[in-house]
């Protein structure tokens, strides 16, 4: 299982995204994908979010069941601690001085 949350992404880049998987909310897409499918469509995100932020989650054979990676300014920074892959928040006032760069 794949999902992918995208905010602010580019029309175009939701229209890729769309050809993959099933937007079942505004910016939210999961489906069933291979290992090389996923890695493809992250790349595609990668060069194609802008000033946008994206989260993707899959299922994977660890102590979580699932992984995850981030792309672009948020709030939330995935943290690993003790092999497991935790989320930190930075404070607000530190999410804006990322955005004005």
């Amino acid at each position: 299982m794949l999902a992918i949350v995208v905010e602010n992404a580019p029309p175009r880049l939701r229209g890729r995204l769309a050809i993959w998987l099933l937007e079942v909310r505004a910016g939210v897409y999961v489906g069933k994908v291979s290992r090389r499918v996923r890695e493809m469509i992250w790349g595609q995100i990668e060069k194609a979010i802008e000033d946008g932020n994206a989260v993707m989650v899959w299922s994977t054979n660890t102590e979580s069941g699932f992984d995850f990676m981030t792309l672009g300014n948020n709030r939330r920074i995935p943290k690993e601690m003790d092999g497991i892959k935790l989320v930190s928040f930075l404070p607000e006032n530190d999410i804006s001085a990322m955005q004005e760069k």
